[in-house]
């Protein structure tokens, strides 16, 4: 669909300016779809929940043309900003100038590039390891150098948290701002400790900050004055209620097969059927 009047970090950036964007988790076009039909006024592409879709943990195995195959189809379902997770931009700096390239051109308005060692792992696993900050700094440097629309928002990850502790979390944030950074986020932040040492030591001194979780609602987020909350759990949403309708298929009922004529309908209608009709009429060999 793609509506922009503007790029899509142009418009990302607009709405950030007007407040806090809260983007939920999507995996695909479909959940896409969804999300943007609830009112979203953008969406997340999650790795985790890309990396399930084709079967696999989130630990590095999913290719960046995979990555950015699934950026295509969300980018082209929806009008609606789409913040993509860039993993660590899929080798060294030079890597990650392509990777910039190739999310641009498949309609990011924004990703994140993370400073964990190849292969990295889902930022809330364990045994996460970071690569030197200097070497993550001209990472983030030779991304900003690779993109064509400057509004296009790059986003340094850190997640020295878990590894190494908040003061070289800090310090990594700051020093990825400095180098030109439009946003960070520090992921793995697990409680309201974590939390608050995060507002103090960062949101609060000027430094624009992104929140991945699930700790507060998103009006407590905003307040406390962070730019992008990511959050929920798309995959995860869908795993139990598929999981649920199998379970009462296996004990012999099929009431949660979704056979409800006019939920058939809705989904259609979301998917752009109605469209499709009116095209196929249009076009029509008399």
């Amino acid at each position: 669909m793609s509506g922009f009047a503007s790029s899509p970090g142009a418009q990302l950036r607009k709405t950030m300016a007007d407040g806090m964007v809260l983007a939920p988790f999507v995996y695909d076009g479909f959940t896409a779809l969804i999300a943007q039909g609830q009112g979203a006024q953008a969406v997340y592409m999650t790795g985790h929940g890309t990396s399930a879709q084709i079967g696999l943990p989130d630990v590095g195995l999913t290719s960046m043309a995979e990555m950015v195959s699934n950026l295509g189809y969300i980018a082209d379902a929806v009008d609606v900003p789409v913040i993509a997770d860039a993993d660590t931009g899929y080798g060294n700096a030079i890597n990650a100038q392509r990777a910039v390239r190739e999310y641009e051109t498949a309609g990011a308005a924004a990703m994140h590039i993370e400073d964990q060692v190849f292969p990295k792992r889902c930022g809330f696993f364990e045994g996460k390891r970071c690569v030197p900050m200097a070497e993550h700094v001209q990472k983030i440097r030779a991304a900003l150098d690779a993109r064509t629309d400057s509004d296009l928002v790059i986003i340094a990850r850190t997640d020295a948290v878990a590894p190494n502790g908040w003061d070289d979390g800090v310090r990594r944030a700051e020093a990825y701002h400095e180098a030109g950074a439009d946003v960070v986020f520090v992921d793995g932040v697990k409680t309201m400790d974590d939390m608050d040492i995060y507002t103090r030591r960062l949101v609060e001194q000027g430094i624009p900050c992104l929140y991945n979780g699930q700790l507060l609602p998103a009006p407590e987020i905003a307040g406390r004055g962070f730019k992008i909350m990511i959050t929920g759990g798309g995959h995860a949403l869908s795993y139990a209620a598929v999981r649920q309708a199998l379970l009462e298929l296996k004990q012999g009922s099929c009431e949660g097969l979704g056979r409800d004529l006019d939920q058939f309908n809705t989904i259609t209608s979301l998917l752009g059927l109605p469209e499709i009709y009116e095209l196929e009429q249009r076009y029509a060999v008399d």
